[in-house]
């Protein structure tokens, strides 16, 4: 933790009561909250602590990505059972730190507490952007074009793996170990190319949905155009419905009025469709016909995991 001092954006980091901050003049200050809970994000006979830890700090990660951000630091508030052995607490610190290492992202503060059930940890990622620059969910327009980062479907795949006890080997490494698309992002934002973005934490039909509903436009989308993830030996597409509501993949969702390269800081961009004038999103199947795409990902206050 004590990463935290000697921070350009961190003044004073853990050892008082609050951090202090200091931010470049002109830039908006972002912030996003996001919790990594037991039992309903990870199992601890599926995760090992270092990936826990590591997946936590990316969804906080993944939230500044989206609007084109940098990180600037993060707090962690972390809750365990007084039976939880010290043991799988370093490991998950080792897994965030070392992330936050990558990103040369302070921790610089937080809080620890006993659970009464189950492990509960809590991560606040600080970000900044060029005053009035970040992008919004609600910049879309009709008749722009819709793009993916990555791949979707691998973290729906392996879950649905592990809910059935089958084996699970290295190729399923995007859910164990998923990348926040904090370069890509920055990058998309630097040159002006998205209009509005969401990352896909929730699934691509709900995450979309969420950029029609606050755009005010409908989407089509083109089945056989979603870049699904290869998993396995054989390397095999994973369903169509993993990669429309599966979630969890951290990839960006984006729309834009101009063409965009097949890779963005070195991240491959896949076309997968177009914002219309007309309201709801629709899915266009291999055969051309169209049908109405609901929203399949991740609701709060239902059963998961």
């Amino acid at each position: 933790m004590a990463r935290a001092r000697g921070s350009q954006s961190v003044r004073t980091g853990i050892g008082d009561d609050c951090a202090v901050l200091r931010f470049p003049p002109g830039n908006d200050l972002l912030v996003t909250t996001d919790f990594t809970i037991e039992k309903v994000h990870f199992r601890r006979d599926w995760h090992r602590p270092e990936m826990v830890g590591e997946r936590c700090l990316t969804r906080g990660l993944s939230d500044i990505a989206a609007m084109g951000g940098k990180p600037q630091a993060a707090f962690l508030s972390l809750a365990v059972p007084s039976d939880l052995p010290q043991k799988w607490v370093d490991r998950f610190l080792k897994g965030l730190l070392d992330l936050a290492e990558e990103f040369k992202l302070p921790l610089a503060g937080g809080d620890t507490a006993e659970s009464a059930g189950g492990i509960q940890a809590d991560i606040v990622v600080v970000g900044s952007v060029p005053k009035g620059k970040a992008v919004l969910r609600s910049g879309a327009k009709p008749g722009e074009r819709i793009y993916v980062t990555g791949e979707l479907g691998g973290s729906a795949a392996v879950l649905a793996r592990l809910a059935e006890s089958k084996p699970v080997g290295a190729e399923y490494f995007r859910h164990f170990r998923p990348r926040a698309r904090v370069s890509v992002g920055q990058r998309l934002r630097r040159r002006g190319a998205a209009s509005a973005m969401i990352d896909l934490s929730d699934g691509l039909s709900t995450d979309l949905e969420h950029i029609c509903q606050e755009s005010h436009v409908g989407a089509e989308i083109e089945a056989e155009a979603i870049p699904r993830a290869q998993v396995g030996v054989g390397k095999k597409r994973v369903a169509l419905e993993f990669a429309l509501h599966g979630g969890d993949d951290y990839e960006l969702l984006f729309t834009s009025a101009v063409a965009i390269p097949s890779k963005v800081a070195g991240v491959r961009v896949t076309r997968i469709g177009r914002t219309t004038k007309s309201a709801g999103t629709r899915l266009i199947g291999e055969d051309g016909k169209q049908q109405p795409l609901q929203p399949g990902g991740w609701e709060h206050f239902k059963g998961n995991l």
